[in-house]
């Protein structure tokens, strides 16, 4: 299988080549073009109790889609993502997991074990949902954000404004807290902050879907 993501990285737009045999699972609506022959198989998201966990409570899709080329000759699939932005790809070692925050899932290569994990209650509180999807490797994942995605290592203590955080993993854990007093946090504008803690990698995107309705709000009235 090989890729490119091509319009990066306000429109990043990812294209597969699917060779003989080879398979794609991507998240439902992801799908921009295809070619007449792949095939295509619509399955519950990691089997239909953990696709309703994260559909009820943690806002993503029920279904995924498996893309499949079973002719003789290389097959392109197109994917996408609903929001103007960047995809990057990562490769998932065995055993290796990454949890991703509602609407970042885009696909990942046949191997890729989709699962559910719990979030906590500070993620509710963050607005980013009781449940995580938990993606196991081996294989590729790829994944989209509103805007820029910039990775960042962490060891103590990071603090990312809710909305910002796209995907990380599974040993860093989320707290919630107020940016500064509660005067302070009312007055800056910033309120409830996600406390991350931990050793490992996170994700973050450099707009926010939040923002963004705050900002358009008052326009359309």
């Amino acid at each position: 299988m090989e890729y490119e993501i091509r319009y990066k990285p306000a429109f990043a737009t990812l294209f597969m080549t699917l060779q003989p045999g080879d398979s794609i699972i991507a998240e439902a609506g992801a799908m921009v073009g295809m070619e007449g022959k792949v095939s295509i198989k619509t399955t519950f998201s990691g089997g239909f109790f953990s696709a309703f966990i994260k559909n009820l409570l943690g806002g993503e899709s029920l279904f995924v889609n498996t893309f499949t080329n079973k002719t003789n000759q290389p097959l392109e699939v197109v994917l996408s993502q609903a929001t103007i932005g960047d995809i990057v790809a990562v490769e998932l070692q065995r055993g290796q997991e990454l949890c991703f925050q509602p609407g970042a899932y885009i696909a990942s290569s046949k191997a890729v074990k989709l699962g559910v994990g719990w979030a906590g209650l500070a993620s509710w509180f963050a607005r980013e949902g009781l449940f995580k999807l938990k993606v196991t490797g081996p294989g590729l994942v790829f994944f989209g954000a509103y805007g820029g995605i910039t990775p960042k290592q962490i060891t103590q203590e990071f603090i990312v404004d809710n909305g910002h955080l796209v995907a990380y993993e599974p040993g860093i854990k989320m707290g919630v807290g107020l940016a500064g007093g509660l005067l302070g946090s009312l007055t800056s504008g910033e309120g409830f902050i996600n406390k991350l803690r931990g050793n490992g990698v996170i994700y973050l995107q450099s707009r926010s879907i939040d923002g963004l309705v705050k900002f358009l709000s008052p326009k359309c009235r």
